[in-house]
């Protein structure tokens, strides 16, 4: 099988299980995970403005679940 990226009609990235193993290592994240708990300070910070543009794991977690590494659980 290839390993290319497959595209779904609306354009988006299909969800993939590496993509799935990337975000379950995001939730575990120390700096993202005190981010999604307190909403404030420099771990908010760092992961809301720099963290998620650059980390694979960070955009990885916002495909797979529909939002921001730092957007807190519901």
């Amino acid at each position: 099988m290839s390993k290319r990226k497959v595209t779904v009609k609306s354009g988006k990235r299909k969800i993939t299980d590496t993509d799935r193993k990337m975000a379950q290592f995001c939730m575990k994240c120390p700096v993202c995970s005190h981010a999604r708990k307190k909403q404030q300070g420099a771990a908010f910070w760092f992961v809301k403005k720099i963290e998620g543009g650059l980390c694979p794991f960070c955009k990885a977690y916002e495909r797979v679940y529909g939002r921001k590494a730092h957007q807190p659980l519901r």
